[in-house]
């Protein structure tokens, strides 16, 4: 297996997807997508660090029609009521991933409570096509980089769809570890690399009853056979690392440009870890600080997070981690692996890049924001208010002069 570059000089890992316009295609602007989870919304912001407010999508128009047939299915409605409890902690999830299609006219939305991804139309706000994963919730997504697939992990059936963004059609699947969470294209779109974290709504937290968490691994996958190429067990790799005490459950993931380096989080750990690809081995370990408020109790952080949220700057020279229980972000220097200001946050969620590159930009979950952060100096830019629960912040493309859903 050959691991070419994924990205241009203007891209960054996992966060960012940028589509080359035909000749006759509406003039489009990019921009940041924040999927506002509790709340069935998603804000479009600019991609530029002010973060300037576009408009606002809403992703569940056909809300009535969903809910209706919840309820009449016993197994749906308990899948339904256990997420609002567990996972989404006394909410339901509408929005978890969202990207937008290649020629900006619609956004594709992976609904976790209603256990499907849908095309929303950007015109009329209409869906133009739904698709039910199997099992009973979506989770993260990822698009290829030419912007033609898309992959949903189906976390309840340890299943990954990859789909035709434009028509919905499933183009095949693979099979994953217990509960598949991440995704990420690799090698120009070739292969597909999943992580599946395993239980993480149990209070069997502690270290010693980590085997109850599940089969938990990162399964790579042939996007176009479909066909499972290989396995890393990260859990064999912490051992010979000298970390058996960390879980194996790898949360947020960024390649480094030249996809030569995993920098990964895990469950419970503040901070990350780096895995050197061609070598098959982990090769550095970042511990952040740990913010003296934060309770020690593993069974009060967030679905057994305690930083969610990591990317990298197009050059491949700095980080940039969501110390999520910790209520900050901060930017690190990868040669050194030194971190710059913690910029308070309040519980951030995610992490991703300013279509220009020249700054961090987090989900601060726990205040309705999205902050920008730069990465030169690592200070805050701007800090916009947004909907209910932000998580998932997304780059993509929308017609220009568009303000919003009719």
């Amino acid at each position: 297996m050959t691991w070419r570059p994924l990205f241009a000089a203007a891209l960054a890992a996992v966060s960012i997807t940028a589509f080359a316009p035909s000749a006759h295609a509406v003039p489009l602007r990019e921009v940041l997508i924040v999927g506002n989870n509790w709340e069935g919304t998603a804000d479009v912001v600019a991609s530029t660090p002010d973060l300037t407010r576009i408009g606002r999508i809403n992703v569940i128009p056909d809300r009535d029609a969903r809910l209706w047939e919840i309820y009449l299915n016993p197994v749906r409605l308990a899948y339904f009521l256990g997420i609002r409890e567990t996972v989404g902690e006394g909410h339901d999830q509408f929005v978890d991933d969202m990207y937008t299609t290649p020629d900006g006219s619609a956004v594709v939305v992976s609904r976790p409570s209603f256990a499907d991804v849908v095309s929303i139309d950007l015109a009329d706000g209409g869906v133009n096509w739904r698709f039910p994963v199997s099992g009973f919730r979506s989770d993260h997504m990822a698009v290829s980089p030419d912007g033609t697939k898309v992959a949903v992990s189906a976390s309840t059936s340890n299943t990954v769809h990859v789909l035709d963004i434009v028509t919905g059609r499933q183009l095949g699947s693979f099979r994953t570890g217990d509960k598949p969470h991440e995704n990420v294209f690799t090698d120009g779109g070739r292969y597909v690399w999943n992580s599946s974290i395993g239980e993480v709504n149990t209070a069997f937290d502690d270290p010693s009853q980590d085997w109850t968490k599940g089969d938990r691994r990162i399964t790579i996958a042939d996007a176009t056979t479909f066909q499972q190429v290989r396995v890393v067990d990260m859990r064999q790799r912490l051992d010979a690392f000298g970390r058996g005490d960390l879980s194996d459950a790898v949360r947020p993931a960024v390649f480094t440009p030249d996809e030569s380096k995993l920098y990964f989080q895990v469950s419970f750990y503040n901070g990350f870890l780096e895995y050197d690809v061609a070598t098959d081995r982990i090769t550095r370990d970042k511990v952040l600080p740990k913010n003296p408020a934060t309770s020690e109790d593993r069974t009060t952080w967030i679905n057994d997070s305690r930083h969610h949220g990591l990317s990298i700057n197009p050059a491949g020279t700095k980080l940039c981690v969501a110390g999520t229980m910790d209520d900050y972000a901060t930017v690190v220097d990868r040669a050194s692996l030194r971190e710059g200001p913690l910029v308070t946050a309040s519980k951030p969620y995610w992490a991703t890049v300013s279509g220009d590159g020249s700054a961090c930009v987090v989900s601060e979950s726990g205040s309705d924001r999205v902050t920008s952060i730069d990465f030169a100096t690592g200070r805050k830019v701007a800090s916009v208010p947004v909907g209910d629960h932000p998580q998932r912040v997304r780059l993509g493309h929308i017609p220009a002069g568009w303000t919003g859903t009719r």
